[in-house]
């Protein structure tokens, strides 16, 4: 019987916990990334509508502040990247607020790296050979296959989240047995097919990047023209196992557009009452002098739940939120 005190995870997942960052930083220093720290506070936040930051208060100079912190790296990561860094890659502990579950906690651990002159291509290949170091006991060497967003709706659903109308797509979650009224609220939709009938499903024969997102989930990725001429995000997600992984951007580097998105977010907050945040502006002054590349943000928790057979993150990490 486990007391209140006690960890959530075995002194083996520890041990396997150890033996990862070994691995990572192995692999990274035999490819000349150079391991960086930046801030876990920051004056500015993340806009995103779908993202909770955890506030605090600190005095700067004697003055009282609000700062955030980070819900990923990015933002500091691409100013050393303007700065002349080079490939780098950062280990960190990342918060998000209210997320907590079996596949959730509100702070948990993010490997991000950038590779400054690589396509998204040429990091699915380095995400390949790194899953093929930390996951190697359990799968052998693996064959990820790639999938567009757009087919793997086509395949499960036989709709186009490209093209699909909101009745569309209503209709469709209404057929399936799921009968939320989400307004005239598209997206919301697409999540809600999404996560209910194409995620669970992915990654379960080999290891699944899924790329071409719809336009609208760009966040802070390049939009480009698909094969059948269709505006596409840039990216790619990894799963496996049902689990998402990982999430990798050909990095949006125009500060114009990027300030135009980071606005949008704010209105939209502003509708749904939620708080407006900060912008960074020493991010936009930076993607001036920022390299064109491609970066990625890989939760170690879940790689550890893979790597382990476990189920619940709980099981991979000491103290989750409800006893930290």
């Amino acid at each position: 019987m486990k007391h209140s005190y006690q960890p959530t995870c075995t002194l083996e997942v520890m041990r396997a916990r150890a033996t990862m960052y070994t691995q990572i930083r192995q692999f990274f220093a035999e490819r000349n990334v150079l391991e960086v720290e930046t801030p876990v506070l920051s004056q500015a936040g993340v806009t995103d509508v779908h993202l909770a930051s955890v506030s605090a208060q600190r005095h700067v100079e004697g003055k009282l502040q609000i700062h955030y912190l980070q819900t990923s790296p990015e933002f500091t990561m691409k100013r050393l990247l303007a700065s002349g860094s080079g490939p780098i890659y950062q280990i960190c502990k990342v918060f998000r607020d209210d997320e907590h579950g079996r596949k959730h906690n509100s702070e948990f651990t993010m490997l991000e790296w950038y590779r400054p002159g690589f396509s998204l291509l040429d990091l699915m290949h380095e995400t390949t050979a790194l899953l093929n170091i930390c996951l190697v006991q359990r799968f052998g060497e693996m064959r990820p296959v790639v999938i567009s967003y757009k087919h793997a709706f086509q395949d499960r659903l036989d709709i186009n989240p490209l093209q699909a109308s909101v009745k569309l797509l209503k209709d469709t979650a209404n057929r399936l047995g799921i009968n939320l009224d989400l307004g005239d609220d598209r997206l919301a939709y697409i999540d809600l097919l999404f996560s209910h009938f194409v995620e669970p499903s992915l990654g379960f024969d080999a290891p699944v990047f899924l790329t071409d997102f719809p336009p609208e989930l760009a966040s802070l990725a390049k939009v480009k023209t698909d094969e059948d001429g269709e505006q596409v995000a840039a990216r790619f997600e990894l799963y496996i196992e049902g689990l998402e992984l990982a999430n990798a951007y050909d990095e949006l580097i125009d500060s114009k557009v990027l300030r135009e998105r980071f606005e949008a977010d704010n209105t939209e907050r502003c509708t749904l009452g939620l708080p407006v945040m900060p912008i960074d502006e020493n991010l936009l002054t930076a993607l001036q002098y920022m390299p064109e590349c491609s970066g990625i943000a890989l939760g170690i928790d879940r790689l550890l739940m893979i790597a382990t057979r476990q189920m619940r993150l709980e099981n991979v990490i000491t103290f989750p939120a409800q006893i930290a």
